[in-house]
């Protein structure tokens, strides 16, 4: 299969110099988004029989980086790793140079759970009593988000008005300063990746989501506590609009034997990271429907610009 994808880049390719295939990722060094790309980076690039490189353009909650892969040339040697929140929030946030049409989906990669978290100290144990104590008068909640708008935000927003619950929004700049201020008892409950329990010792109320994951057996979803909010941390490869089939259905074809491979998903395992492969087709449909979920929420907490 290699031969037949380093093909259909030959077809493509006007010189030696275009072979470098550029992986945007619209954060800085050593997030998330940035270390998952990185780890896919060598099976990918082993997968094409190409050599694939990480640049860099974070800034503005990931909407640079995205705005620059919209405007790249089409050919099929730029190509983005982005996750959700840019793609499926952002834009209803936010005026944007560009939307979900901007864009080819060629790949989902990771799909990370999302978790509630409480604080060392809360004045709770579960998320009932989570409910109970935030019923009691509006703002006694306070709980703590990596930034408005994000995707932590939207799903606890989510939960707390399906719950009655009007909690104190205390916006942080990432997930460490978060942590430290639960450890700190400076608030409640966040939403994160299970990864920050682990690492924290903080104690984990419920799952994000219709099921329980394996990692945490004993922590019930909140579909089964009766609260229909999900939402996970997803990402995935994308390209400029009008990439030539050719080149978007071997990449797609790559990205699926570098998900699958042994090296990627012992280094997402590493970083607390789920694997997932989705084809181009279904990707965009995930990240659509999730996009239309997040105008609903964004305009009932007041915030999106319709």
């Amino acid at each position: 299969m290699r031969h037949l994808i380093a093909a259909a880049f030959a077809l493509l390719a006007c010189s030696a110099e275009a072979q470098t295939i550029q992986m945007v990722v619209p954060y800085p060094p050593g997030g998330n988004t940035d270390l998952m790309a990185r780890a896919l980076q060598t099976e990918l690039s082993r997968a094409l029989g190409q050599t694939v490189v990480v640049v860099n353009r974070g800034g503005a909650a990931g909407t640079i980086g995205d705005a620059e892969l919209a405007r790249a040339r089409p050919d099929g040697f730029t190509i983005g790793m982005s996750p959700n929140n840019p793609l499926t929030a952002q834009p209803h946030l936010q005026q944007l140079a560009y939307s979900l049409d901007s864009f080819r989906f060629l790949c989902l990669v990771y799909d990370n759970p999302q978790v509630l978290v409480g604080s060392r100290n809360m004045p709770f144990r579960d998320l009932a009593g989570m409910v109970t104590h935030g019923r009691m008068a509006r703002e006694t909640l306070i709980f703590g988000t990596p930034g408005q708008g994000s995707t932590q935000h939207i799903l606890l927003a989510g939960l707390l008005k399906a719950a009655g619950v009007e909690g104190l929004h205390v916006p942080y700049t990432g997930a460490g300063p978060m942590a430290q201020a639960a450890l700190g008892g400076q608030i409640h409950v966040f939403v994160e990746s299970a990864s920050i329990p682990a690492s924290t010792g903080l104690p984990v109320l419920a799952v994000i989501g219709r099921e329980r994951i394996a990692s945490l057996p004993n922590v019930p979803s909140t579909s089964e506590l009766g609260y229909q909010v999900e939402g996970t941390s997803a990402g995935g490869l994308i390209a400029p609009a009008g990439i030539p089939d050719a080149a978007a259905q071997a990449i797609e074809r790559a990205c699926g034997t570098a998900v699958a491979s042994e090296g990627f998903r012992t280094a997402a395992e590493r970083l607390n990271s789920v694997p997932r492969y989705l084809p181009g087709a279904a990707f965009r449909a995930r990240f659509q429907a999730e996009s239309d979920a997040n105008r609903t929420v964004l305009r009932s907490l007041g915030l999106a610009r319709e």
